[in-house]
């Protein structure tokens, strides 16, 4: 998968977030995306998923030398953010379910087995609402982690998350992403400490 950003800004009203950030991302690959709170690295990593438009710019896709339009992305990327909504009312079985019926699981990996990964089969049967803050965002890392998709954008994937919830993430990351496009945006060094690539958004205002 290829991702080219070409002369990309954002604003909000009259204020610009970023401006004219010429960047391809390939894979496989890793790639950070820092800046502190409010640098505009949610922002961008959208814009990258296809979520939301640049105000001034170009992105375009590419994948296996073919071209792909923004309303076709959908089973190429695989997101996961702190804010993003998950169905609460569902029991973890119902909702992976769900959701491996858009999206294929990583060969080899059954909806059980993904259970036992996030270490959550003791809670199988409760609804997601039950469920602590960190457990809802290791629900959130696998249903992006454990899809088959080249692309994987995680925005500040720690989130919530106690040290065995990090160490997790990191044996997630080792074991899944490789040969993947995969761009983190943190301003958290245990959550981008295997991207090989830096994108500082500051230095785009």
């Amino acid at each position: 998968m290829k991702i080219s950003l070409n002369q990309i800004s954002k604003r909000f009203q009259r204020y610009w977030i970023f401006k004219d950030i010429n960047y391809s991302f390939g894979s496989p690959g890793t790639y950070a995306l820092l800046g502190p709170n409010g640098s505009g690295k949610s922002t961008l990593l959208r814009i990258i998923a296809g979520m939301q438009a640049p105000s001034i710019g170009k992105i375009t896709f590419s994948y296996q030398r073919n071209d792909i339009p923004v309303n076709k992305l959908f089973p190429h990327i695989a997101f996961c953010a702190p804010g993003m909504e998950i169905v609460e009312d569902l029991t973890l079985k119902e909702f992976l379910d769900f959701h491996f019926t858009f999206k294929n699981p990583i060969a080899g990996l059954t909806i059980e087995k993904i259970i036992e990964e996030i270490g959550l089969k003791h809670a199988t049967d409760k609804p997601i609402s039950d469920y602590s803050s960190g457990m809802k965002q290791r629900v959130k890392l696998a249903q992006a982690i454990f899809s088959d998709t080249p692309v994987l954008l995680l925005d500040e994937p720690c989130t919530n998350l106690d040290q065995a919830g990090v160490d997790q993430y990191t044996k997630w990351i080792d074991t899944y992403s490789q040969g993947r496009l995969v761009i983190v945006a943190s301003n958290d060094v245990r959550e981008y400490c295997f991207c090989k690539e830096q994108i500082v958004i500051e230095h785009y205002k």
